[in-house]
Formats: structure tokens, C-alpha cells, sequence
């Protein structure tokens, strides 16, 4: 991923934003293959491994396209949407290809010149498939400029700007996201200024904090100014999406290698309660180096380790909102080892117990599956959603649909349970949650 270029601190008005949610819904695609989930099957007896598993390899994160190669992009691309579409899933995918990218800096790199770097797009956008996909498109390529000529800035933006029109042009139902820096780099003004330069009016909107760890309100309160200025330029209908993978401790000075103060931030979720703010996405992945003490982009464990470590579990109350709730969710717990819902197998096989948490618009629920007197290797578990009810997000298992009958299967690092023992997953949604039933084949 790029370095972060120094930071210039510029301030910005705090102003009100609609309680309503964005654009997108539904639950974001956990990739089974990330570094961070190779790593946890890899490292069973590490003692750092329960909570990197738990806080991080549990979690969706963005799928980066970094690497310059245009004859097996598509069918990398086509492999991944395809798992994404089979989970009924929103895979977020950056891209981060463009020439002369990081301006040389600790993640340079990129296509060799324009023209390549539009080959390489249209290779890209055909393995994207027609289902709804978000795509991040060229961090820092908006907001780091300074390497580059008024004639290199032009060019571009128009590439840029012709990357959003192939990927919309390939894949209708894409999210496109176009560089929106943060809000201690460049002013609300001068980043709508460079997005409406490199197309934005052809994009949804605009990504920030990736390349820092900003609060999520001040990132929201920036994004409103963007977009305030793009709507001053005759362009709207514009919303952001926030990088929350590393800023939920202390911010500051850029390098996330060198800094033990971080913390992984909110969960990544579609349900943002802001009208403005399409997604909280994890695009940096937690653990991936920044290019300071360890090689950009290459997972390490104790920075994985530090970002998770006293870091809050994956959620178990309302969704995160960039304004408080106006009702407080129910304060009562379910116990801690509720009766389950059928008796324990008396063969193979498993059963499923559902502990949920309502509040006025929405729950968690928490499954407990429990395995009968063998050990099992492999879960299904059934949950039956009821009316109006969906989910938006998964953690310890891989979701199959978001309503009506909804399948969760384990996920590598979960799947065997010794017998009479059990693990656990959970899901967020809209709704009513679900009753206490559920159906376990394992």
C-alpha cells in the first residue's frame, strides 16, 4: 500500500448528517485466502493467534490488484467475484496500478505507462462480472500529486476518469470509489477540486483514511465538506466510504509499522447510519506493513498482534453510526451458557443454539455450535430469518444469502470441533432477529 505523504492539518466544520444509510447493503466478502488467514491456519500454537483469528482473520477485508499483470488479471478478478457471487457477498476489490504510483516512494511501482495501465484496466473490468462490487480505485493517486508535472496531473486524471467509465461500462452494478485522501492532507475544497478533475461524475463517490488513521467522525464530517463542494461544482448524488482498519487508537504520525498505540477501528459493515457514507471498509488490511520497518504490504504478525490486542470483539450491540443511536439498545444480556435448542447428538453430528441481541432497528446474534460425542470436521448451520429481517455482516463464518433461510458455514480456521466441544459465530442485521432454532449438519 503507499506510503502517507507528510500530512498538512487543515480544519473542518463539523455539520449534521442524515441518520439514514447509504447506498449499499448487504454483507461484505471475507476472502478464505488473505495473508492474515493463511497466516492464523499456519500458526495454530502462536500465542498471538487466538485474537489476530479472532479481531482481524474473522473480518471482510479489501482484495488488492497491485501487481502489472494484464494477461491474468481477468481470470485472478474472475475467481475472486465468482467465490464473492457464490456467497451472495460485496467483495471490495483495490486497485492499484497506476504509473508512477506512490511517487516513487516505499509502494512505487504500477503499470509502466498510461497506455498499459489502461490495458490492464479493461483486463480488469472484464472479470468483474454484472453482481454488486465495490472498487477502490488508485490510493493516493488524487491526493499525492506532488511528483508530478501539470501535463503528468492532466494525463492522469484522464486515466483515471476513463479506468471509472471501463469499469461501469463492464460491470453496471460496480461501486466506484475514486481517491478522497484524508482529512489532515488536502482541504475539503482543493480534494473535490482533484476528484472533479479525474471524473468523479462518472464515479459513486470518494474513499478516504486509507493511508492514515483518522477518527471516523472526522473523516465523516470531511466527507460531508467534499461533498458539500462537489454539490457547489453541479455534482451529486456523491457518497464516501471510510477505511476503519487502523483507527481506532491513536493518530498522528503516519507509519503504522512504528506506532503501538493503534487499534483496529469499527467493524467493516455496509450499515453505516449515514446517508452520506456507503461503508466502514477495511482497505488497508490490519497486519500489512506500510514500507517504514518491514517491506510495503507484507503481513506481519505483531503488528496484526498490536492493532487487534485490547482492541473491542467483533460487534455484539447496534451497528456503528457516525451519530449516536437516539434510543439506547436493550442492556440485557443472554447468559453465558444459554440451554441449547435440541439435546447434544447422541452420534456424529452437531447442534446450533442462537443467543440474539435486539435493539429497535436491528440485532447481533451469537451461535453457539456444539459438537455430539465425535469430533466433527465441517459445520452448516441453518438460521431461519423472519419477514423484513437481513443480514449485514458476518464474523467467524461465511454467509449464504441475507434473508429468508440463511446458510453460515465455518470458515478454515473453525471447521473442526472436537466432540462435546463448540465454537461460535455471530451476524449483525435489520430487523427482528431470528429465533432460538437453528439447524447444525456437521
Amino acid at each position: 500500500m503507499a506510503a502517507v505523504a507528510a500530512a498538512t492539518v487543515v480544519g473542518v466544520c463539523l455539520t449534521v448528517g442524515s441518520a439514514s444509510a447509504g447506498t449499499l447493503s448487504g454483507s461484505l466478502y471475507r476472502d478464505p485466502s488473505s495473508a492474515v488467514v493463511r497466516w492464523v491456519a499456519a500458526n495454530p500454537g502462536d500465542s498471538r493467534t487466538a485474537v489476530i483469528r479472532d479481531k482481524i482473520a474473522s473480518q471482510p477485508q479489501a482484495r488488492w490488484f497491485a501487481n502489472f499483470n494484464p494477461s491474468t488479471v481477468q481470470s485472478e478478478v474472475s475467481e475472486h467475484i465468482g467465490a464473492a457471487n457464490a456467497a451472495q457477498q460485496i467483495p471490495v476489490l483495490a486497485v492499484y496500478e497506476i504509473t508512477n504510483r506512490d511517487c516513487g516512494g516505499a509502494s512505487a511501482g504500477g503499470a509502466p505507462d498510461l497506455n498499459q495501465y489502461q490495458t490492464w484496466v479493461s483486463n480488469f473490468a472484464r472479470g468483474l462480472g454484472n453482481q454488486t462490487v465495490i472498487i477502490i480505485l488508485e490510493t493516493d493517486s488524487l491526493a499525492l500529486l506532488t511528483c508530478l508535472s501539470g501535463g503528468e496531473i492532466s494525463a492522469r486524471n484522464e486515466a483515471i476518469s476513463t479506468a471509472t467509465r471501463t469499469i461501469k461500462s463492464a460491470n453496471p452494478n460496480a461501486k466506484v470509489y475514486l481517491d478522497g485522501g484524508h482529512s489532515t492532507w488536502n482541504s475539503a475544497g482543493e480534494t473535490a477540486n482533484r476528484l472533479r478533475a479525474a471524473g468523479v461524475q462518472y464515479a459513486d463517490g470518494f474513499f478516504t483514511n486509507v493511508s492514515n488513521y483518522n477518527s471516523t467522525s472526522g473523516e465523516a464530517n470531511f466527507g460531508r465538506n467534499v461533498i458539500s463542494a462537489l454539490n457547489g461544482m453541479g455534482i451529486s448524488g456523491k457518497r464516501q466510504v471510510i477505511d476503519t482498519s487502523r483507527n481506532g487508537g491513536a493518530s498522528g504520525d503516519w507509519c503504522g509499522d512504528d506506532n503501538t498505540d493503534r487499534r483496529i477501528g469499527q467493524y467493516p459493515t455496509t450499515s453505516t447510519g449515514d446517508s452520506n457514507i456507503d461503508a466502514y471498509l477495511w482497505v488497508k488490511p490490519p497486519g500489512e506493513a506500510d514500507g517504514c520497518r518491514y517491506t510495503a504490504g507484507s503481513f506481519q504478525p505483531d503488528l496484526a498482534f498490536s492493532l487487534a490486542n485490547g482492541a473491542p470483539n467483533p460487534p455484539t450491540t447496534a451497528p456503528p453510526t457516525t451519530t449516536p443511536p437516539t434510543t439506547t439498545p436493550p442492556t440485557t444480556t443472554p447468559p453465558t451458557t444459554p440451554p441449547p435448542n435440541s439435546s447434544p447428538p447422541t452420534g456424529d453430528g452437531c447442534y446450533a443454539d442462537v443467543a440474539v441481541n435486539q435493539w429497535a432497528e436491528g440485532f447481533t446474534a451469537t451461535v453457539t455450535v456444539t459438537a455430539g460425542k465425535s469430533e466433527i470436521n465441517g459445520w452448516k448451520v441453518t438460521v431461519e430469518l423472519p419477514a423484513g429481517a437481513a443480514v449485514t455482516g458476518t464474523w467467524n463464518a461465511q454467509a449464504s444469502g441475507t434473508s429468508g433461510a440463511v446458510q453460515f458455514t465455518n470458515v478454515s480456521y473453525n471447521g473442526r470441533v472436537a466432540g462435546r466441544q463448540s465454537t461460535t459465530f455471530g451476524f449483525q442485521g435489520n430487523g427482528t432477529g431470528p429465533g432460538r432454532i437453528a439447524v447444525c449438519v456437521g
